[in-house]
């Protein structure tokens, strides 16, 4: 884990929530009293985030103690105590809305991730991730799909040359778009991967003749996806995408493609059910 990324992330969400300061508890919580929390799994799933949540806290105030009783990546049933907290109340409580925000959120995408894995079990085909995060939350999101299971397929722009159908456009086509590539490799000494996005036969052929390193399936349906892995041959790596379901991914590996990117793992993911229970020490 990246500890100051994670903690520039954690300071702005802190900035975000905190401002001037967290009035309630400065108003009903005494400076010097002192109290436990025990983090509670509500509802089954794989855990993500305690080593986020722990820097929440510790940025809010370094003599609270923080303890893991799981670690990150264990798949639980409801009712069990993940992790536990220590100090000051005020500081407890303070800090408990951004650590549970951080954590339910990182767990809700491993949980997903694990559940598509489930649905391939057996297969070749590994599950990637996309750009749809939440913005600022890109590298937690991301983190999270790792310890789900899943696959990093790109950070961002910077890291992979993914030629689309606006790319396509802009160049003129598939061929010129990757020979600019190419070129801006040469150029810039990079040897990051090439990959073409295309949506029928015609653009798979082009992209093949163009020696890319992977290919992405657009919203092929599962024929052509049959025929698109017969034609490519092992000569550069298959993604396929759009629309991936679990309902319909199990049938979408079965066709023989390397990779299935899922939207859906990080856009629209639920958090998991976790609570933080305080108790006063007396």
């Amino acid at each position: 884990m990246n500890i100051k990324l994670v903690d520039r992330i954690i300071e702005t969400a802190l900035e975000e929530d905190i401002k001037s300061g967290d009035i309630t508890t400065e108003a009903t919580v005494g400076s010097e009293a002192l109290a436990s929390g025990d983090f509670l799994l509500k509802a089954p799933g794989k855990i993500a985030g305690l080593e986020v949540a722990e820097r929440v806290f510790m940025l809010i105030d370094e003599s609270l103690r923080f303890e893991k009783f799981v670690g990150d990546g264990d798949t639980l049933e409801a009712g069990i105590i993940i992790a536990s907290v220590r100090g000051k109340a005020s500081s407890i409580l303070t800090a408990e809305r951004t650590a549970l925000n951080m954590m339910q959120r990182m767990s809700g995408i491993a949980t997903t991730v694990e559940s598509y894995k489930k649905r391939i079990a057996g297969s070749k085909t590994k599950i990637l991730d996309t750009r749809k995060t939440v913005p600022g939350l890109r590298y937690l999101d991301k983190l999270a799909v790792r310890i789900g299971g899943g696959i990093n397929h790109r950070s961002g722009l910077y890291d992979m040359y993914l030629i689309k159908d606006n790319h396509i456009i802009a160049a003129g086509s598939i061929t010129n778009a990757v020979k600019l590539c190419k070129e801006h490799q040469v150029e810039n000494e990079t040897s990051y991967k090439i990959e073409v996005e295309v949506s029928n036969f015609t653009e798979l052929e082009e992209a093949l003749n163009s020696s890319v390193d992977i290919i992405m399936l657009d919203n092929f349906p599962l024929n052509d996806l049959r025929e698109a892995v017969k034609i490519v041959n092992n000569r550069c790596l298959i993604e396929a995408s759009g629309g991936i379901t679990l309902d319909t991914i199990a049938q979408i590996a079965e066709c023989g493609v390397d990779y299935i990117s899922v939207g859906a793992i990080t856009h629209s993911v639920s958090a998991l059910d976790i609570s933080l229970d305080l108790r006063l020490h007396t």
